[in-house]
């Protein structure tokens, strides 16, 4: 081997060496920050199932007792839905779906949509979401109280036109400059209490998934 050829290898094997270094690197990094994310989110979840359904309501480990499954037609885009179940003294109570909204402006947008034994929402909770801030970042609790809006709505209330937001002809409020955010949260909600109608009462007569994880 040449002398004038040595000192190339040597740094073609250094630049290979630090490519593998950093390659190693940013993936240890976005391994540390994609679990951090994961665990923040759960945590979350943990504090609006609360909120969804008080404690004082059911008497089961909800957070342990869910279902997951898929259903195209009313939750698109193959996902995977967890449905955690409240019940007292063994009845049902109340069912509280994870999911996402697929067709938010900057991409799915997380909820949480409590349902009551008797087809009622208990309420609705954004769990995650890339929307923008200033603008569609109003689904949040932390920025507005419009998703608090849907507590006691049904499927009969409003009725079926009236699920909409008001630029389409329906009851609820749209953000000014961003219509696309309200409309696929509105649309998502409407989808899942068409899914507990059809076949919701059979989620509580399922076995629970295991392992138990609060945010699987």
């Amino acid at each position: 081997m040449s002398l004038a050829r040595s000192p190339l290898l040597k740094s073609a094997a250094a630049l290979g060496l630090v490519a593998v270094v950093g390659t190693t690197l940013l993936a240890g990094v976005h391994r540390l920050t994609a679990d951090r994310i994961a665990d923040q989110e759960r945590r979350m979840v943990l504090e609006q199932l609360g909120q969804i359904v008080p404690p004082d309501r059911y008497d089961n480990a909800m957070h342990e007792d869910y279902v997951t499954f898929r259903d195209e037609q009313h939750f698109p885009q193959g996902q995977e839905v967890t449905a955690y179940r409240a019940r007292k003294g063994s009845q049902p109570v109340a069912v509280i779906l994870r999911f996402d909204a697929v067709d938010g402006y900057n991409g799915p947008i997380r909820l949480l949509v409590g349902i009551e034994e008797s087809g009622r929402l208990a309420g609705v909770r954004v769990t995650s979401h890339r929307e923008t801030p200033g603008l569609g970042d109003a689904i949040d609790t932390a920025r507005s109280d419009w998703i608090l809006g849907f507590t006691g709505r049904s499927l009969a209330n409003p009725e079926p036109a009236g699920w909409a937001v008001e630029r389409d002809g329906g009851e609820f409020d749209q953000f000014t400059g961003a219509t696309i955010t309200p409309r696929a949260v509105v649309e998502a909600i409407q989808g899942a209490l068409e899914f507990y109608e059809l076949s919701g009462r059979d989620l509580f007569d399922q076995p629970a998934a295991a392992p138990p994880e609060a945010a699987s």
